[in-house]
């Protein structure tokens, strides 16, 4: 169990480095969306419930939805361009 929960954090913080240094937008946005769940995970396995589906909800669902809009919004991404 203390070997996954530390292959979970190395993948948080892989993700939280590499969230920023993304070129593309929509590849950040999945890094992150893999990152929140990354954490929903580790909460879960802390015996953290409430955290765990607040993270998952949140984090990976409800802000990672406002962005994939933001970048639909902005023509960020491919073949969203109207008219």
């Amino acid at each position: 169990m203390i070997l996954l929960e530390y292959i979970l954090l190395i993948g948080v913080i892989v993700c939280a480095v590499a969230a920023p240094l993304c070129r593309r937008l929509l590849a950040m946005v999945i890094v992150y969306m893999a990152m929140s769940l990354l954490m929903a995970v580790l909460w879960s396995l802390l015996q953290s419930p409430d955290l765990a589906i607040t993270e998952a909800a949140v984090g990976a669902g409800i802000t990672s939805i406002l962005f994939f809009l933001t970048l639909k919004r902005i023509h960020a991404l491919k073949g969203t361009r109207d008219g």
